[in-house]
C-alpha cells in the first residue's frame, strides 16, 4: 500500500530530501567537501570564535547542511566523536567515478573502496561505485551508473 503525503514544495534551492552532518571543525570540512567532492557553497552562517552555526552544500542537485557540533545538540556528534561510528551514509550519483575518484584522493580523503563495477542483474542496473571518507569519518559512496 503506498501513502501520498500532501506537501508545499520545499523552499527554492533545496531537495524534497536532504541530510544533516556534524563535524569539530566545520569551516575545515566546507573546504574538504568543496575540493575533494564538488560541493558548492549555497550558504554559509559563521558564528562566534569562527564557529559554523550553519551551513547549506549543493551538488548536482542535492543537498547537505552541516555545522560544528558544539552548538548544544548533544545527539550531535562527528564520527571523531564515537569512535569512527556512522549513523548513516551518503550516496550521490556522479557522471565519472574513476575521475571523481581521483580528484577526493588527490584532496586527501581516504579511499575505502576503489572505483568497481557492479552488474545488479536484469531489471535493475549496473553501476562504478568507489566509497570514500572524509576528514572526520563520514563515508561516502559515489555512484555513476553504467547501465
Amino acid at each position: 500500500m503506498t501513502t501520498t503525503i500532501a506537501s508545499k514544495s520545499p523552499p527554492k534551492g533545496w531537495p524534497r530530501i536532504s541530510c544533516c552532518l556534524v563535524y569539530r571543525d566545520a569551516a575545515k570540512a566546507i573546504d574538504f567537501l568543496c575540493t575533494a567532492f564538488g560541493f558548492e557553497i549555497q550558504l554559509k552562517v559563521d558564528g562566534e570564535g569562527g564557529r559554523i552555526e550553519h551551513a547549506e552544500l549543493a551538488l548536482g542537485g542535492g543537498l547537505i547542511t552541516l555545522a560544528d557540533v558544539d552548538r548544544g545538540r548533544t545527539w550531535q556528534k562527528s564520527p571523531l566523536d564515537v569512535g569512527g561510528a556512522n549513523t548513516q551514509t551518503l550516496a550521490i550519483h556522479i557522471d565519472d567515478a574513476d575521475a571523481h575518484c581521483e580528484r577526493a584522493r588527490k584532496a586527501g580523503a581516504t579511499i575505502a573502496s576503489e572505483p568497481k563495477t557492479t552488474d545488479y542483474g536484469e531489471g535493475y542496473w549496473a553501476d562504478r561505485t568507489y566509497e570514500a571518507i572524509d576528514l572526520e569519518g563520514h563515508h561516502w559512496w559515489f555512484m555513476q551508473r553504467v547501465s
